[in-house]
Protein backbone atom coordinates (compact mmCIF):
# COMPACT_ATOMS: atom_id res chain seq x y z
CA UNK A 1 0.00 0.00 0.00
CA UNK A 2 1.18 3.86 -0.94
CA UNK A 3 1.56 6.73 1.45
CA UNK A 4 -1.24 8.14 -0.62
CA UNK A 5 -3.48 5.14 -0.41
CA UNK A 6 -3.20 5.04 3.51
CA UNK A 7 -3.93 8.98 3.80
CA UNK A 8 -6.87 8.27 1.59
CA UNK A 9 -8.44 5.53 3.79
CA UNK A 10 -7.53 7.45 6.99
CA UNK A 11 -10.22 10.35 8.10
CA UNK A 12 -8.70 11.77 10.88
CA UNK A 13 -10.60 14.81 11.37
CA UNK A 14 -13.66 12.51 12.92
CA UNK A 15 -11.72 11.57 15.82
CA UNK A 16 -12.01 13.34 18.79
CA UNK A 17 -9.02 11.48 20.77
CA UNK A 18 -6.46 14.44 21.99
CA UNK A 19 -3.73 12.51 20.19
CA UNK A 20 -3.94 9.54 17.22
CA UNK A 21 -1.06 8.02 15.69
CA UNK A 22 -0.81 6.60 11.50
CA UNK A 23 2.38 4.32 10.88
CA UNK A 24 3.24 5.13 7.00
CA UNK A 25 3.88 2.34 4.50
CA UNK A 26 7.92 2.99 3.45
CA UNK A 27 7.77 3.04 -0.05
CA UNK A 28 10.93 2.52 -2.81
CA UNK A 29 10.50 5.26 -4.62
CA UNK A 30 10.02 8.63 -3.51
CA UNK A 31 6.37 9.66 -2.96
CA UNK A 32 4.70 13.33 -3.28
CA UNK A 33 1.54 14.12 -0.88
CA UNK A 34 -0.17 17.28 -2.44
CA UNK A 35 -1.55 20.37 -0.44
CA UNK A 36 -3.63 19.44 1.99
CA UNK A 37 -5.11 20.52 5.78
CA UNK A 38 -6.57 19.07 8.69
CA UNK A 39 -8.71 20.13 12.07
CA UNK A 40 -5.61 18.59 14.67
CA UNK A 41 -2.10 19.51 13.67
CA UNK A 42 0.44 17.35 12.40
CA UNK A 43 3.47 15.56 13.71
CA UNK A 44 5.35 14.22 10.88
CA UNK A 45 8.17 12.42 12.32
CA UNK A 46 11.09 10.98 10.04
CA UNK A 47 12.56 7.48 11.53
CA UNK A 48 14.65 6.93 8.38
CA UNK A 49 15.18 8.84 5.20
CA UNK A 50 13.93 12.25 4.84
CA UNK A 51 10.49 14.44 4.52
CA UNK A 52 10.56 18.22 2.92
CA UNK A 53 7.28 20.05 3.65
CA UNK A 54 5.84 23.13 2.12
CA UNK A 55 3.69 25.24 4.14
CA UNK A 56 2.68 28.73 2.78
CA UNK A 57 5.94 30.68 4.54
CA UNK A 58 8.77 27.93 3.97
CA UNK A 59 10.36 25.17 3.10
CA UNK A 60 11.16 22.65 6.21
CA UNK A 61 13.65 19.43 6.06
CA UNK A 62 12.89 16.72 8.18
CA UNK A 63 15.76 14.01 8.70
CA UNK A 64 15.17 11.21 10.93
CA UNK A 65 15.00 11.68 14.38
CA UNK A 66 13.54 15.21 14.00
CA UNK A 67 9.73 15.77 13.02
CA UNK A 68 8.03 18.75 11.54
CA UNK A 69 4.90 20.28 13.20
CA UNK A 70 2.04 21.71 11.52
CA UNK A 71 -0.36 23.68 13.51
CA UNK A 72 -4.00 22.74 12.71
CA UNK A 73 -5.65 24.48 9.72
CA UNK A 74 -2.23 25.39 7.97
CA UNK A 75 -2.13 23.91 4.28
CA UNK A 76 0.82 22.06 3.50
CA UNK A 77 2.20 19.06 1.44
CA UNK A 78 5.02 16.53 1.97
CA UNK A 79 7.76 14.74 -0.05
CA UNK A 80 8.93 11.76 1.11
CA UNK A 81 12.09 9.99 0.22
CA UNK A 82 12.38 6.56 -0.99
CA UNK A 83 12.90 4.40 1.57
CA UNK A 84 11.55 7.00 4.43
CA UNK A 85 10.36 5.25 7.39
CA UNK A 86 7.69 8.14 8.97
CA UNK A 87 4.72 8.27 11.50
CA UNK A 88 2.51 10.70 11.98
CA UNK A 89 0.99 12.16 14.88
CA UNK A 90 -2.11 13.88 14.83
CA UNK A 91 -2.89 15.83 17.65
CA UNK A 92 -6.11 18.65 18.52
CA UNK A 93 -5.93 22.29 18.50
CA UNK A 94 -6.74 23.19 21.96
CA UNK A 95 -3.71 20.58 23.27
CA UNK A 96 -0.99 23.35 24.78
CA UNK A 97 2.40 23.75 25.08
CA UNK A 98 2.79 23.07 21.44
CA UNK A 99 4.31 25.45 18.60
CA UNK A 100 1.80 28.32 16.73
CA UNK A 101 4.03 28.02 14.09
CA UNK A 102 5.50 25.45 11.65
CA UNK A 103 8.88 24.22 12.41
CA UNK A 104 11.22 21.40 12.66
CA UNK A 105 11.58 19.44 15.92
CA UNK A 106 14.23 17.62 17.23
CA UNK A 107 12.93 14.25 18.73
CA UNK A 108 14.58 13.19 22.14
CA UNK A 109 15.63 9.05 22.02
CA UNK A 110 12.96 8.97 24.52
CA UNK A 111 10.18 10.46 22.98
CA UNK A 112 10.63 8.80 19.59
CA UNK A 113 10.21 5.20 21.13
CA UNK A 114 7.41 6.94 23.08
CA UNK A 115 6.22 7.46 19.89
CA UNK A 116 6.80 4.20 18.40
CA UNK A 117 5.35 2.55 20.91
CA UNK A 118 1.75 5.13 20.71
CA UNK A 119 1.67 3.83 17.27
CA UNK A 120 0.56 0.49 18.42
CA UNK A 121 -2.26 1.65 20.57
CA UNK A 122 -5.95 1.34 19.16
CA UNK A 123 -7.10 4.84 17.57
CA UNK A 124 -10.22 4.90 19.32
CA UNK A 125 -8.71 4.23 22.53
CA UNK A 126 -11.29 5.76 25.83
CA UNK A 127 -10.79 8.50 28.25
CA UNK A 128 -9.05 7.41 31.65
CA UNK A 129 -7.06 4.42 30.27
CA UNK A 130 -3.28 3.25 30.29
CA UNK A 131 -3.56 4.67 26.65
CA UNK A 132 -4.71 7.62 27.36
CA UNK A 133 -2.44 8.64 30.32
CA UNK A 134 0.34 7.98 27.91
CA UNK A 135 -0.88 9.95 25.55
CA UNK A 136 -0.61 12.62 27.77
CA UNK A 137 2.84 12.27 28.95
CA UNK A 138 3.62 11.73 25.30
CA UNK A 139 2.40 14.97 23.96
CA UNK A 140 3.93 16.94 27.53
CA UNK A 141 7.21 15.50 26.51
CA UNK A 142 6.42 16.63 22.98
CA UNK A 143 6.13 20.16 24.27
CA UNK A 144 9.42 20.11 25.75
CA UNK A 145 11.32 19.63 22.34
CA UNK A 146 14.03 22.41 20.69
CA UNK A 147 13.43 23.83 17.43
CA UNK A 148 16.16 23.08 14.45
CA UNK A 149 17.01 25.42 11.98
CA UNK A 150 15.95 23.39 9.06
CA UNK A 151 13.70 25.63 7.19
CA UNK A 152 13.85 28.01 4.49
CA UNK A 153 11.75 31.09 3.73
CA UNK A 154 9.37 31.79 0.95
CA UNK A 155 6.36 33.57 0.74
CA UNK A 156 2.94 33.08 -1.43
CA UNK A 157 4.91 35.14 -4.40
CA UNK A 158 5.04 33.08 -7.76
CA UNK A 159 8.22 34.33 -8.49
CA UNK A 160 10.26 33.10 -5.26
CA UNK A 161 8.63 29.45 -5.65
CA UNK A 162 9.67 29.20 -9.05
CA UNK A 163 13.27 30.01 -7.66
CA UNK A 164 12.97 27.85 -4.96
CA UNK A 165 11.44 24.88 -7.12
CA UNK A 166 14.56 25.42 -9.90
CA UNK A 167 17.44 25.42 -7.45
CA UNK A 168 15.72 22.25 -5.14
CA UNK A 169 15.80 20.35 -8.44
CA UNK A 170 19.37 22.14 -9.41
CA UNK A 171 20.93 22.78 -6.81
CA UNK A 172 24.45 22.95 -8.25
CA UNK A 173 23.26 25.81 -10.69
CA UNK A 174 25.66 28.67 -9.18
CA UNK A 175 24.25 31.39 -11.79
CA UNK A 176 25.31 35.49 -10.42
CA UNK A 177 22.90 37.25 -9.00
CA UNK A 178 22.68 39.04 -12.22
CA UNK A 179 21.61 36.27 -14.41
CA UNK A 180 18.65 35.35 -12.00
CA UNK A 181 17.63 38.78 -11.81
CA UNK A 182 17.17 38.44 -15.76
CA UNK A 183 15.60 34.88 -15.61
CA UNK A 184 13.17 36.98 -13.49
CA UNK A 185 12.62 39.71 -15.79
CA UNK A 186 14.43 42.01 -12.84
CA UNK A 187 17.23 44.38 -12.36
CA UNK A 188 19.82 43.28 -10.27
CA UNK A 189 18.80 45.93 -7.91
CA UNK A 190 15.45 45.12 -7.67
CA UNK A 191 16.11 41.74 -7.62
CA UNK A 192 17.74 42.29 -4.02
CA UNK A 193 15.34 44.18 -2.75
CA UNK A 194 12.55 41.62 -4.07
CA UNK A 195 14.44 38.48 -2.26
CA UNK A 196 15.53 40.75 0.91
CA UNK A 197 11.44 41.22 1.10
CA UNK A 198 10.16 37.69 0.64
CA UNK A 199 12.69 36.07 2.66
CA UNK A 200 14.40 38.01 5.02
CA UNK A 201 17.63 37.40 3.74
CA UNK A 202 20.09 38.66 1.08
CA UNK A 203 20.10 36.09 -2.00
CA UNK A 204 23.53 34.55 -0.87
CA UNK A 205 22.46 33.58 2.71
CA UNK A 206 18.93 32.23 1.31
CA UNK A 207 20.65 29.99 -1.91
CA UNK A 208 23.29 28.74 1.30
CA UNK A 209 20.10 27.81 3.47
CA UNK A 210 18.68 26.41 0.49
CA UNK A 211 21.68 23.93 -0.15
CA UNK A 212 21.78 23.04 3.50
CA UNK A 213 18.36 21.22 3.17
CA UNK A 214 18.90 19.63 -0.13
CA UNK A 215 22.80 18.11 1.28
CA UNK A 216 20.48 16.56 4.78
CA UNK A 217 17.77 15.06 1.93
CA UNK A 218 20.64 13.97 -0.08
CA UNK A 219 23.03 12.66 2.78
CA UNK A 220 20.25 11.00 4.81
CA UNK A 221 19.24 9.04 1.37
CA UNK A 222 23.03 7.79 0.85
CA UNK A 223 25.12 10.32 -0.84
CA UNK A 224 28.64 9.98 0.16
CA UNK A 225 29.76 13.96 1.38
CA UNK A 226 31.91 14.31 -1.62
CA UNK A 227 29.38 13.75 -3.73
CA UNK A 228 26.63 15.89 -2.38
CA UNK A 229 29.32 18.85 -2.34
CA UNK A 230 29.17 17.71 -6.40
CA UNK A 231 25.82 17.99 -6.13
CA UNK A 232 25.91 21.39 -4.79
CA UNK A 233 28.37 22.86 -7.19
CA UNK A 234 31.44 23.13 -4.56
CA UNK A 235 34.47 23.91 -5.58
CA UNK A 236 35.93 21.60 -2.58
CA UNK A 237 34.41 19.23 -0.49
CA UNK A 238 36.56 21.45 2.51
CA UNK A 239 34.11 24.27 1.62
CA UNK A 240 30.99 22.14 1.39
CA UNK A 241 31.93 21.09 5.05
CA UNK A 242 32.76 24.31 6.36
CA UNK A 243 29.59 25.86 5.19
CA UNK A 244 27.75 23.03 6.79
CA UNK A 245 29.21 23.09 10.08
CA UNK A 246 28.68 26.61 10.22
CA UNK A 247 25.15 26.05 10.17
CA UNK A 248 24.44 23.56 12.26
CA UNK A 249 27.59 23.78 14.47
CA UNK A 250 28.87 19.84 13.41
CA UNK A 251 30.31 17.60 10.20
CA UNK A 252 27.96 16.11 7.89
CA UNK A 253 29.69 13.11 9.29
CA UNK A 254 29.00 13.90 12.80
CA UNK A 255 25.64 14.73 11.98
CA UNK A 256 24.64 11.57 10.41
CA UNK A 257 26.39 9.70 13.05
CA UNK A 258 23.61 11.59 15.18
CA UNK A 259 20.90 10.25 13.15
Amino acid sequence: MSLLSSLQNFDIDLNPNPVVALKVPSTENQEDVPFHVHRKGQLILTLQGGVTCLAPHAYWMVPANCAAWMPAGVPHSNRVTANAHVLFLYIEPDVPGLPQECCTLNISVMLREMIKHFADFPQDYAKKTYYADFAQIMLHELSLMPVERLSLPISDNSKIRTLADSLMENPGDRSSLDRWANRLAMSKRTFERFIKKETGMTFGRWRQQLHLLVAIRLLVTGSSVQTTAYELGYDSVTAFITMFKKALGKTPGRFLDER
